[in-house]
């Protein structure tokens, strides 16, 4: 059988790994963005020095000849689903026999007037980190980022790692208060203004200014005007089909797919962030464009099409990201409000820079944690939260769950304290920190 997957990012490599794992397939991979996959979460860390660029690829360079997979580097130009062959825009043309769609997203924006000027561009693939390089060789004297999303606080840290002066225009009150409860985005805020970037909240772009073809600076919508010679547009995604709209597709904001990731053509899947699930799990969305997603479903088509029919699962929700100096984690469901019979335990440490929430039922089941600047392990939250465990036990076991017990302060009885004075109820700990105590707990559910 011969597979080809166009996209080769966390999705598309994963599908390609895990069919050569479970059969002799031939399998081929397209990308118009790199030869060898690599990893687009390391970008900022190439800029800051911390990594080369070989360091991020997913596997050694001969990986991908021993285990028979073809890299194709080449841009797609049509897809002809009639009689199962992609087109390049070199002319090549390449059959196939199961087609994955692993197209992955793009930035989004708006009608803005100078996103074409020299200076402005995104942060999403390998040639916006050369031609960020580029710009800063040349010389950036002062940066505004329009958007107040994880690629943007990134954006802001590797401007500053390299002394540039930076502020970042956020339309909400304050730093993503779509994803985080007020406390932990207040938290993000005192950070960012912690190193000295000129955060603007309520604050939206009208337009860009430029001369000679160069930008030169950004207008509010308040009028107010200011100079700068780079602008970071990082104002969200949304999927990279675009060029599959005219093809008969099923495409709503990306491509539909079915429980086994297929779509309304035979042989075709789509996974990552391109794809959209026809029906979500509830409180989940139909989109998730995230790493641990990408993977996953990767997995779940790999399976599939080696004939072990494995309908994709989303699971108990899981993402982190890094806010400068404070590590983020969230797992299960964790609101931005609370009411409705849903309410949380939060602790936060003197210093702003660490936060323990646990969010519960009105039956005590707990939903979900919301971690800054302490790590949880997250298959012992993972299986709270699946076990619908009651926030009294998960109290007594939470040492179980700190993943640098043995590294760093505890705060697992501060979290106590706070319960017993909201409810009167003394709860003690139950559980030892060892390693021996989790896997023996981990054991214990399986």
């Amino acid at each position: 059988m011969n597979i080809l997957i166009i996209g080769n990012g966390i999705a598309g490599s994963t599908a390609a790994r895990e069919i050569r794992r479970r059969s002799d397939h031939d399998i081929t991979m397209v990308s118009s963005e790199s030869v060898y996959p690599f990893s687009r979460t390391a970008l900022m860390y190439i800029y800051m020095g911390h990594l080369p660029f070989e360091n991020t690829k997913l596997e050694a360079d001969d990986y991908w000849e021993k285990q028979r997979i073809r890299l194709v580097k080449g841009e797609v130009q049509s897809v002809d689903f009639a009689h199962k062959r992609v087109h390049l825009v070199n002319r090549e043309s390449l059959s196939y026999d199961k087609l994955i769609l692993a197209t992955g997203s793009v930035p989004q924006t708006f009608d803005w007037n100078g996103l074409d000027l020299d200076g402005v561009q995104g942060l999403y693939h390998l040639d916006d980190l050369t031609r960020l390089e580029t710009a800063s060789q040349r010389g950036i004297t002062r940066a505004v980022i329009v958007g107040g999303g994880l690629i943007g606080i990134e954006l802001a840290e590797m401007l500053h790692s390299r002394t540039i002066d930076v502020t970042m225009l956020v339309r909400e009150n304050s730093f993503s208060n779509t994803v985080l409860p007020p406390e932990e985005s207040e938290m993000v805020n005192a950070e960012i203004r912690r190193h000295h970037i000129d955060l603007r909240l309520e604050t939206e772009l009208k337009e860009i200014t430029g001369e000679n073809g160069r930008v030169s600076g950004v207008v509010l919508t308040t009028g107010e005007h200011i100079t700068c010679n780079f602008v970071g547009i990082t104002a969200g995604v949304r999927p990279n089909v675009d060029l599959l709209r005219s093809t008969g597709l099923a495409v709503r904001q990306g491509i539909l797919i079915d429980a086994f990731g297929q779509i309304t053509i035979e042989d075709v899947y789509a996974i990552g962030d391109c794809a959209e699930l026809t029906v979500a799990t509830p409180g989940r969305k139909t989109i998730e464009a995230v790493w641990y997603t990408a993977r996953n479903m990767g997995e779940t088509v790999a399976r599939n099409i080696c004939g072990q029919s494995t309908p994709y699962e989303q699971g108990v929700w899981f993402n982190s990201a890094k806010f400068f100096t404070i590590e983020y984690q969230v797992y299960g469901s964790v609101p931005v409000s609370f009411g409705s019979g849903v309410t949380s335990l939060f602790w936060q440490h003197q210093d702003q820079k660490k936060s323990i929430r646990l969010v519960y039922d009105a039956n005590g089941k707990i939903l979900g944690f919301n971690l800054m600047g302490i790590r949880y392990r997250q298959e012992v939250c993972t299986k709270w939260i699946e076990a619908k465990t009651h926030i009294e036990v998960v109290l007594e076991q939470l040492e179980l769950a700190n993943f640098d017990a043995e590294f760093s302060e505890c705060h697992e009885n501060e979290l106590r304290k706070i319960y017993h004075q909201i409810t009167g109820k003394n709860i003690h700990k139950k559980a030892e920190r060892s390693l021996s105590s989790v896997v023996k707990f981990l054991t214990s559910w399986s």
